[in-house]
């Protein structure tokens, strides 16, 4: 009964959220001036390339762009996914979407609090809940992978409320990476 709510609930977001408007193309005028480029002698015998060829072309990797940011925080004991991690599941969706050959695996993860055998069971609920959320926005199934690591893997190896909010997340991993 939930998961229908839940689904009706988004449903109706992303309906509301819908634009009707048309944009018009707008005249743009070319008011750059040619400048040909100046070239200095490279008197150190080594290159360096202008940008990082890692970020160059891959939203994945460049700091700036939302998809760079994967991981979505929980609060303790919780697998609902906060209203300030919708916009990065959704340009997360909207990307797996545009590149329909790509993959990902969600991994739930715990802080140290709660039994072993608890945590991978709330693991699993919060990958399974980020996941939902993608497959609502119209990510098929078969193209996310959920595991748990309950508390094996953290992030932060403290053993206090900063680095538990650190370590209770669904981190988004991309096949290939």
């Amino acid at each position: 009964m939930m998961k229908i709510a839940l689904s009706i609930a988004l449903a109706g977001l992303l309906t509301a959220c819908a634009s009707k408007d048309t944009k018009t193309d707008t005249p743009v005028a070319d008011r750059s001036t040619a400048v040909a480029p100046t070239t200095t002698p490279n008197t150190s015998g080594t290159t360096t390339p202008a940008t990082n060829p890692n970020i160059a072309g891959n939203p994945l990797r460049d700091p700036s762009n939302i998809l760079s940011k994967r991981s979505v925080f929980f609060e303790f004991d919780s697998n609902a996914v906060k209203d300030e991690y919708r916009g990065m599941v959704q340009a997360h969706s909207k990307y797996m979407a545009d590149k329909r050959d790509s993959k990902i695996r969600i991994e739930g993860n715990c802080d140290e609090r709660g039994s072993r055998e608890y945590n991978i069971a709330l693991g699993q609920r919060r990958a399974e809940s980020v996941k939902k959320v993608m497959t609502v926005l119209g990510v098929g199934e078969a193209r996310i992978e959920t595991v748990s690591y309950g508390e094996e893997k953290p992030m932060s190896p403290g053993h206090d409320e900063p680095a538990w909010s650190q370590n209770r997340r669904a981190d988004i991993k991309y096949a290939g990476e």
